[in-house]
C-alpha cells in the first residue's frame, strides 16, 4: 500500500479511525528526503494494519500549526482520531515498526 497525501482539509477525516502515520515535511528538507523512502518502505510492510500519509507543512500550515509541529520531519501516530504519539527526526524502519506495534 502507497503513502497517501493528506491535507489541511483532508486530514481529520483521512486518520479519524484505526492507526496512522503522518509524515509531516517539506520538499527542502533533507532529513525529510531521508525520512520519505522509510516510510514508503514501511506502508508496504505494515500497510494493512496502519495508514500511511505525508503532509506537506509549506502547503498545510493549519494542520502542522494546530499540532504544534516546530521541526521536520515529524512523525505523527493517531488511533482512533487521538494523537498517541509523535516521533520526531530521522528514524530507522525498526525503530518505527517498534513504535506502531505499541498501538496495533
Amino acid at each position: 500500500m502507497a503513502v497517501a497525501v493528506t491535507t489541511d482539509k483532508t486530514f481529520e477525516q483521512d486518520t479519524a479511525s484505526g492507526v496512522n502515520l503522518v509524515d509531516f515535511w517539506a520538499t527542502w528538507c533533507g532529513p525529510c528526503r531521508m525520512q520519505s523512502p522509510v516510510v514508503e518502505n514501511l506502508s508496504e510492510t505494515m500497510g494493512d494494519q496502519v495508514g500511511f500519509y505525508k503532509l506537506d507543512v509549506d502547503q498545510n500550515p493549519d494542520t502542522a500549526k494546530k499540532f504544534q509541529i516546530m521541526s521536520i520531519p515529524t512523525l505523527l501516530i493517531k488511533k482512533d482520531g487521538e494523537v498517541v504519539d509523535k516521533v520526531i527526526g530521522y528514524h530507522s524502519k525498526e525503530q518505527l515498526q517498534q513504535v506502531l506495534q505499541q498501538y496495533l
